[in-house]
């Protein structure tokens, strides 16, 4: 014991000594300074064990963050590593995320990392083979089982989800799940989520073999979807929120599927995504919005108070259409997916006329607007100079332009156009940028990304 003080005595006076002043960090227990290990990357972690002494067996025994994405080396490469890092490792595991890339073949490889006590009680999994085509999804390996009990993050990624181990599986911490390019049956798919009681994050990207999702869960607090066509497979073509009372996000990604998401009871639901393509389709009872077009009985839903909208031209008529809808809104994205090189077939969006009833009667509480991206044609400034001249409360107003549009002479002639001087709200704050202000739909893949307390601004 009085060795021990008398080591750190002599490391503090060392310190000082250098000028560096005393080394605090490494007085603080392995558990703590293992635990600040973890939190590094695959790489920095490592480094840990040339600073000092002291520190050169912390990281073998530090909760293991091992992250096949940070070892940029060829595929055989990583193998090797990874397996060297397995063996020598003590554990207990935190985070391992195997990197696309393994073929079905290569899966006895994967399988040998799991049973590794490296990585015993492990918290977070992104578990993920390349695909080749369908029939040679590999089968999720039994091993996945040994961390029902400890798993909070779990992402799933070109795999065949047998039933015999679905159905029975228990995940009674995770909270945040990915199954993205799995095959899955319609009877299993209930019995995952059925088998996450803390469940909060749900996101299922381009998966299979069922065709319809019923949602009943009192701890989901955000779902994403993205549905893609797989030719002679079953595909997923409707999500109904049957009851889910916690349900704040609700996402509906684009892709080359056509899927309808129902809503049925979903009290708390404040964020929203939807597409203008024609074959997605979001119900709020009798009110269908497909694309961007509303259908049906006008609903209000008075709990969406942040939307994100992809659109092919910018339409007025359609956000003030959705606005209808959502009548309490306070923050809304709008970007192009597709920059045409003309203005031709654009809308005129006049609006003083066509839309007085509207701006008389309805009280636009919209604080943030994003647009991506503003190229300064006449049927854009129309458009945005509604919301300058009639949006009451606005905070902030972001317009982001294309590089070649950064002159003085560009941002100076759109002041005008657009009638700043003018703004309804006197202290809003308007901005230009040519940097990306908008999250790209194709970069929300995962469920960690749905717990982020604003998903579409980057």
């Amino acid at each position: 014991m009085e060795a021990g003080s008398e080591r750190r005595r002599r490391r503090r006076r060392v310190g000082e000594d250098e000028g560096g002043g005393p080394d605090r960090i490494s007085d603080l227990p392995d558990a703590v300074l293992g635990e600040i290990i973890s939190l590094l990357p695959t790489k920095e972690g490592a480094r840990t064990r040339i600073l000092a002494s002291r520190w050169r067996n912390l990281w073998r025994s530090a909760p293991l963050n091992l992250d096949c994405y940070d070892l940029t080396t060829s595929l055989g490469e990583v193998t090797d590593v990874v397996s060297r890092i397995l063996s020598s490792h003590q554990g207990p595991g935190r985070c391992f995320r195997i990197l696309r890339g393994f073929r079905p073949y290569e899966a006895a490889t994967v399988d040998s990392w799991l049973q590794s006590p490296a990585v015993d009680n492990l918290q977070e999994l992104r578990l993920s083979y390349t695909r080749n085509n369908q029939s040679q999804l590999p089968l999720l390996s039994e091993s996945f089982l040994r961390f029902s009990t400890t798993l909070r993050v779990a992402t799933i990624e070109h795999c065949h989800l047998l039933d015999s181990i679905v159905q029975g599986l228990q995940l009674p911490q995770l909270r945040q799940l990915t199954l993205s390019n799995v095959r899955i049956s319609e009877c299993s798919i209930p019995h995952v989520i059925a088998g996450c009681p803390v469940l909060e994050c749900l996101m299922i990207i381009d998966s299979f073999s069922f065709r319809c999702l019923r949602i009943n869960s009192i701890s989901l607090r955000s779902i994403g979807v993205r549905a893609e066509y797989h030719e002679d497979e079953l595909n997923f073509e409707e999500l109904i929120i049957e009851n889910a009372p916690c349900l704040e996000k609700l996402l509906h990604l684009c892709d080359g599927g056509a899927l309808h998401v129902s809503v049925i009871f979903a009290p708390k639901l404040e964020t929203m995504r939807c597409s203008s393509d024609p074959t997605k389709k979001i119900s709020f009872g009798a009110m269908v919005i497909q694309g961007l077009r509303i259908d049906g009985l006008t609903t209000e839903v008075r709990t969406i108070k942040f939307l994100s909208v992809d659109m092919d031209k910018f339409c007025l008529d359609t956000i003030i259409g959705l606005m209808g809808c959502f009548p309490c809104l306070e923050k809304l994205y709008i970007q192009k997916l597709y920059i045409q090189s003309s203005s031709s077939g654009e809308p005129k969006n006049l609006w003083l006329r066509k839309h007085k009833n509207f701006i008389s009667y309805h009280d636009i509480r919209l604080k943030k607007i994003v647009f991506k991206t503003y190229r300064g044609t006449g049927s854009q400034v129309s458009f945005v100079t509604f919301f300058v001249l009639n949006a009451r409360v606005l905070e902030s107003m972001i317009l982001q332009i294309e590089a070649t549009n950064d002159k003085e002479e560009f941002l100076a002639k759109h002041r005008r156009k657009l009638q700043l001087e003018n703004m309804a709200s006197r202290g809003a704050q308007f901005q230009f940028t040519t940097d990306e202000c908008v999250r790209n739909v194709w970069s929300i893949d995962d469920a960690r990304v749905l717990d982020l307390a604003d998903l579409f601004a980057c």
